[in-house]
């Protein structure tokens, strides 16, 4: 009888338990495509140890089919050793980190950080302090009246809330006199409030104070009344 029929039923036998132990796909399977020279070296074993039965010459053809069958068993097989879902055939990006979503070549799919609604800005809040009711400044001049005094006391409450943030001082003039003039002029009051509100006990790391002159008239400078409406002071509040 030939070596062949003799090692073709042993083969086949040790192909069946081969192919049982290779063809999981979840990466639990001791034998799959990545393992084939592990495939090959048992059956070579097999094959020459059920070789060797009959004698020393089928052992050597044993193992040799042994050996060609195991490894083309296993290497035929698709496994997923990370387990991320991708037979390791197809997988360019082997040994994915557990729970690592992949595309379908097995690779990392690009994480984007979860979109964020940005705060809504919280309006700023203005007051303003004209001369069209009562006379914040004697003509010409940065002292503050009275009246402004009074006007800035009624509003402490308010500027020392602990919500407030910042608080700017904009001094504004009517178009009387010069664009320079009425710019040092406008600095100047904007700064006589913000001292007075400090001696006041405003917080000095609270509050500013900017000047801009005729550059922003919110009322007509060719009329008394509108002029008196320019003259003014605002208190830019954010919380």
């Amino acid at each position: 009888m030939s070596l062949l029929p003799r090692t073709v039923l042993p083969v086949l036998l040790l192909g069946s338990l081969l192919t049982g132990c290779a063809t999981h796909s979840d990466g639990t399977a001791p034998l799959n495509q990545r393992t084939w020279p592990v495939c090959s070296v048992i059956g070579g074993l097999v094959g020459g140890g059920l070789g060797a039965l009959e004698s020393g010459g089928w052992a050597a053809g044993g193992a040799a089919l042994g050996i060609l069958t195991g490894g083309l068993i296993c290497y035929a097989q698709d496994g997923d050793e990370d387990g991320d879902g991708v037979f390791d055939r197809r997988d360019r990006c082997p040994d994915t980190p557990a729970n690592t979503p992949v595309d379908h070549h097995g690779c990392p799919l690009p994480q984007y950080p979860a979109s964020v609604k940005p705060a809504e800005p919280v309006p700023t809040e203005v007051i303003t302090l004209s001369d069209a009711g009562n006379v914040l400044f004697a003509f010409d001049k940065s002292d503050l009246t009275p009246s402004a005094q009074s006007q800035l006391d009624a509003l402490m409450p308010k500027l020392q809330s602990p919500d407030v943030v910042s608080i700017k001082v904009i001094g504004h003039t009517d178009s009387k006199g010069t664009d320079a003039y009425n710019q040092a002029l406008s600095e100047r009051r904007a700064s006589s409030v913000a001292a007075y509100l400090l001696s006041m006990g405003l917080a000095p790391n609270k509050l500013t104070s900017e000047g801009k002159g005729e550059s922003e008239p919110v009322a007509d400078n060719e009329t008394d009344e509108g002029r008196a409406k320019n003259r003014r002071v605002e208190l830019h509040i954010n919380r």
